[in-house]
């Protein structure tokens, strides 16, 4: 006779779900003053940025909602696809520049060589230095009258009378781009470095033996290596500097004649000068879905690399 014993599946402790509950919650409480902190400072501005836009806010009256009015107003002034071609034209060119010589100097300070520790400091002297006395520095060398550009050009016989770098349409935006390099390419540098910094000697070595040149481990060994860093840093360049104001505003103001203006200088001028808040808000919610799509495609190219 068979009799089947049916043995009763082991019962976890009562306490168990409790427990796990409290240590939920804790950690809950524990993430929470971040995500307030979080909600007050990125996600509060950034909806009330997108609601001013849509009204006529002015400081001191009460806005109206006026709905796609603002963007409207942006779209016919006439100097919006200048400010458009001035903003990306000294995003794209000046990343594009910071790449190629922050690349550079990284296969510079890469080799060994005496005073390698000092020449690195050197090298991110421009990035530590303060944007602002940055700006106003190079105004001087740019200077019309008693710039030092200037004086180098007419010692040395190159020109017989001044050029006005700032205030011709022809240099004022190379002028700029200019700086936003030598302001930005130590940041490059510095990334590409501590990259190279991690790649193995042995692949070097393995291509110095089958005869490769040095263009060829640059182009099969380091570039393919520092990819992902290279991808990053040109993000964030691009987004950084196509936020640029300090430079653009201190150098040229937008001018002359809207050559070199920008949205942030146009924003600038219409809320804080004319304090017209609501097309203020409209000028950076127009630029922020062409950031946000760079963040996108950058981010699922990352993704399926890494997959």
């Amino acid at each position: 006779m068979n009799v089947d014993i049916k043995l009763a599946a082991p019962t976890r402790p009562a306490v168990a779900r409790p427990a796990r509950r409290r240590e939920a919650y804790q950690g809950y409480l524990l993430v929470l003053p971040i995500i307030l902190l979080f909600a007050a400072l990125v996600v509060y501005p950034f909806f009330n940025a997108i609601w001013l836009s849509l009204t006529d806010k002015v400081i001191g009256v009460e806005g109206k909602f006026v709905g796609l009015a603002n963007y409207a107003w942006l779209l016919k002034w006439p100097d919006f696809e200048r400010m458009f071609f001035n903003t990306w034209v000294i995003a794209i060119v000046g990343v594009a520049l910071k790449f190629v010589v922050g690349m550079v100097g990284a296969l510079l300070l890469n080799v060994p060589f005496r005073g390698r520790a000092l020449m690195r400091g050197i090298f991110m002297l421009p990035w530590a230095l303060p944007t602002f006395v940055a700006t106003l520095t190079w105004r001087w060398l740019y200077d019309g009258r008693n710039g030092v550009f200037n004086n180098i050009l007419m010692r040395t016989g190159l020109t017989d009378t001044p050029i006005s770098f700032l205030g011709s349409a022809n240099f004022a935006l190379w002028a700029i781009i200019i700086l936003v390099v030598w302001k930005g390419f130590p940041f490059f540098t510095i990334s590409y470095l501590a990259g190279m910094q991690g790649i193995p000697t042995e692949q070097y070595e393995a291509a110095r033996v089958d005869g490769a040149s040095n263009w060829q481990q640059f182009f099969y060994i380091t570039l393919p290596s520092l990819r992902h860093v290279i991808m990053i840093t040109c993000l964030l360049s691009l987004i950084w500097t196509s936020n640029t104001f300090e430079m653009v505003y201190l150098l040229t103001g937008g001018g002359p004649s809207n050559r070199t203006q920008v949205f942030t200088v146009l924003a600038y001028h219409l809320g804080v000068q004319n304090m017209r808040i609501g097309e203020a808000a409209a000028v950076p919610m127009m630029f922020f879905p062409l950031l946000l799509g760079l963040i996108v495609i950058v981010s699922r190219y990352m993704l399926q690399e890494e997959a």
